[in-house]
C-alpha cells in the first residue's frame, strides 16, 4: 500500500528530492554538464556547459532542498519549490551570479562551493504548471537571487571544451529555458512519511 500525502497521492512521475538525473535543454538537445574545468573569465569558478552526449558522467546532478532537511528524500518536488542542484562528481552547486558569460554576454552560470555547500546564490525555483514536478514536463528553473532563468542559446566553446554550449542565465523566460529530467536514479516516494531515510 502506497502511503496518501495529505489525503492525495503525487503521480508516480514525479520528480522527487534526492534524486539523480540528467537535465535535458530540450531547444538545443543537450544536457548540463559540469567538469573541472574553470571559466577563464568572469568569476574563475567551476564552468557548467551543455553536451550532446547522453552517456557522460558528468551531466548527472542531485535535488536537494533549499536548506539540509527542507526536502526530505524520496517527496515529490512541488511546482515553485526552492531547490539546489548539486553536481555529483565534483561536490558543487549550480550558481549564478552578476559576471557576464563568456560568449554571449548573458549572466554566468557557474558550480560552486564544496561538498554541496555553497551561498544563497545556489538555489532555484522549479516553475511547473501542475502540482508536482512531472518527469515528462518541460521546466523552468527561476534564479531566486537574481531573477533569471537557467538558459543555452547554442554559442559553442572551443578549446579545451570544443563543441560544449554555453550555459547562462537569461532575464525572460523563452523556449531557451526548458528543461526535461532524463536519465537518472529516481528515488520512489516514501510509503510512510514519518519514516526518515538516513542514507
Amino acid at each position: 500500500l502506497r502511503g496518501l500525502c495529505h489525503g492525495r497521492e503525487p503521480a508516480p512521475g514525479a520528480v522527487t528530492c534526492g534524486s539523480v538525473l540528467k537535465l535535458l535543454n530540450t531547444r538545443h538537445s543537450v544536457r548540463l554538464h559540469s567538469h573541472e574545468v574553470k571559466y577563464g573569465s568572469g568569476s574563475g569558478q567551476q564552468s557548467v556547459t551543455g553536451v550532446e552526449a547522453s552517456d557522460d558522467a558528468n551531466s548527472y546532478w542531485r535535488i536537494r532542498g533549499k536548506t539540509d532537511g527542507s526536502c526530505q528524500r524520496g517527496t515529490p518536488v512541488k511546482c515553485g519549490q526552492a531547490i539546489r542542484l548539486t553536481h555529483v562528481n565534483t561536490g558543487k552547486n549550480l550558481h549564478t551570479h552578476h559576471f557576464p558569460s563568456p560568449l554571449s554576454n548573458n549572466q554566468e552560470v557557474s558550480a560552486f562551493g564544496d561538498d554541496g555547500e555553497g551561498d544563497d546564490l545556489d538555489i532555484w525555483i522549479v516553475q511547473c504548471s501542475g502540482t508536482y514536478w512531472e518527469r515528462e514536463d518541460a521546466v523552468r528553473f527561476k534564479h531566486v537571487g537574481t531573477e533569471v532563468f537557467l538558459s543555452i542559446t547554442g554559442e559553442q566553446y572551443g578549446h579545451p571544451i570544443r563543441g560544449q554550449r554555453e550555459v547562462h542565465g537569461m532575464p525572460t523566460a523563452n523556449h531557451h529555458n526548458y528543461w526535461k529530467a532524463m536519465e537518472g536514479v529516481f528515488i520512489k516516494p516514501s510509503a510512510d512519511p514519518a519514516k526518515h531515510d538516513e542514507l
